[in-house]
């Protein structure tokens, strides 16, 4: 594989020296499994398939990088040295992965637990979801420890560190402490910050903070997002200095930078996948799952999370049908669901609970020959979901938090015919982008929200074409490759600020 110029061009490489990039996530970028055909057992590799994890390794190939993970392939471990590193990508072996193994009883406790249990309600104002056991907070500090000492023990003087996400909030300070202060340390949240009344009730709420601002940069979606950071601390840490116009926390004698970057996504790969297919995909598709040639499709595609609002999706769904009888074998929602977290209770119900809801909308307003809801919960290559994007009339993104939702800018990007509309939900960070041009709803308010669902059937065409152009003006010019060179390009700032200071 080649690096992708477009990931590599006009600063976001040249802010990093050959060797200096470490970047720290919980998944890693390719696994190894074994293929079990032909009666032998050779073994496989899978890559990247989309999202920050495509667009980082082309960054990472470029710079011979270091890139540490969880390694959670059943065939990991047969391709790794003693210290857990393998080059990669295998053609070229760019940049080297270096691989954490964790017991099951520290994944149980360090990602289903305290990570998925109570980081991730507690940022999505669940706090009635969260649960508060002793040894998932003991878990999560250890394994933040093990991804500290490996940072350490890979970094040099002048490297440049990024971790990735909720699941290493403590690992920051441990590895400020442990190095020269030459070396930058650079966090990416994301997904929400909550304000301070929710972010209160977690009893580490102290610890998690003093954490992330072992960072010198510490980025989220949207400045909302920024604004709650910097009240929490304000309210938690007696001995912090805040300056909410520029952005900065002073703490214990180290200063933090707090900015938004709203991610983005590759809108060119989307675009080719979607121009890939045609009218006869279409056609095969509604036949393989009994959707009339004539009917009008509506779109929702979601990871099986209770944030992304997919009962209340399918109440207002309901609501239109009960109140709008000339609707009734005139639309399909066809919903894609990637189940989650199962081992989860929280996810669990929610899985009966979207089940039992399509079931009853089925039942009640189903015919012989019509099915008003359609449900996907299988594998989907990335063309063929792109092509459902593209020949869907309307797409419903109705999370109740979101720290920013891709989703909403894959179908986008997706419509190249610029016949589809966009419903986006205000509680998503992608509506501070997006919402003047999508159609706005509030999830919970089941009677707006059918009525902005008929609005989206019958827009006109030009009135379709007209939002779509400024939609996917905006997702092309603030993409992936944006949202990676703003944040280096901050970077190069702050560390030419240091040396000249």
């Amino acid at each position: 594989m080649g690096v992708d110029n477009s990931a590599t061009d006009d600063g976001i490489v040249p802010a990093v020296d050959d060797g200096e990039l470490i970047v720290v996530s919980n998944r890693q970028p390719y696994t190894h499994s074994y293929d079990h055909g032909d009666g032998g057992r050779s073994i496989t590799v899978n890559r990247p398939a989309g999202g920050l994890t495509a667009g980082l390794d082309p960054v990472m190939q470029e710079t011979d990088g270091t890139w540490i993970a969880w390694g959670d392939g059943e065939a990991d471990a047969d391709v790794t040295d003693d210290n857990g590193k393998v080059r990669m990508p295998p053609e070229s072996e760019a940049y080297t992965l270096k691989r954490l193994w964790l017991t099951d009883e520290e994944v149980e406790g360090y990602y289903y637990g305290y990570s998925n249990r109570v980081l991730w309600p507690l940022c999505h104002g669940g706090t009635m979801k969260t649960d508060y056991v002793e040894r998932y907070w003991q878990r999560y500090q250890q394994v933040n420890e093990t991804f500290a000492d490996a940072v350490v023990e890979t970094a040099g003087a002048d490297s440049l560190i990024w971790f990735q996400d909720y699941h290493f909030t403590l690992a920051p300070r441990w590895v400020r402490d442990s190095l020269p202060d030459s070396a930058f340390l650079t966090h990416f949240w994301h997904i929400t910050w909550p304000g301070w009344d929710t972010f209160r009730a977690c009893p580490q709420h102290e610890q998690l903070l003093e954490g992330l601002l072992g960072n010198d940069l510490l980025g989220f979606h949207v400045e909302r997002y920024c604004r709650n950071f910097l009240d929490c601390v304000d309210e938690a840490l007696d001995d912090a200095f805040i300056d909410p116009e520029g952005g900065r926390v002073n703490y214990e004698g180290h200063t933090t930078v707090v900015k938004a970057f709203p991610m983005g996504i590759d809108p060119d790969s989307i675009r080719e996948h979607a121009e890939a297919v045609d009218d006869d995909f279409w056609r095969e598709f509604q036949s393989s799952h009994g959707i009339d040639a004539e009917t009008s499709v509506i779109v929702g595609v979601d990871r099986l999370d209770y944030t992304k609002g997919i009962v209340e999706r399918l109440d207002a769904l309901e609501r239109l049908l009960e109140t709008r009888p000339e609707y009734r074998g005139e639309v399909c929602y066809v919903q894609k669901a990637n189940e989650s977290r199962s081992l989860i209770p929280d996810y669990q119900d929610l899985q009966t609970e979207v089940q039992e809801s399509i079931d009853r909308i089925n039942d009640r307003f189903g015919t012989d020959d019509w099915q008003p809801v359609i449900y996907i919960n299988e594998f989907i290559p990335q063309r063929e979901l792109c092509g459902l994007y593209r020949y869907a009339d309307v797409m419903l993104v109705s999370a109740v938090r979101d720290g920013m939702n891709l989703v909403s800018k894959e179908y986008v990007a997706a419509q190249v015919d610029d016949d589809g509309v966009l419903v986006l939900s205000d509680q998503a960070g992608a509506h501070e982008e997006l919402g003047d041009r999508a159609l706005t709803i509030n999830p919970y308010d089941t009677d707006a929200f059918a009525d902005t669902i008929e609005r989206a059937l019958t827009m006109d065409g030009e009135e379709r074409a007209e939002r779509m152009v400024a939609l996917r003006e905006r997702v092309e010019s603030n993409d992936l490759y944006a949202w990676m060179e703003s944040i280096f390009d901050t970077v190069d700032e702050l560390r030419a600020k240091d040396a000249d200071d």
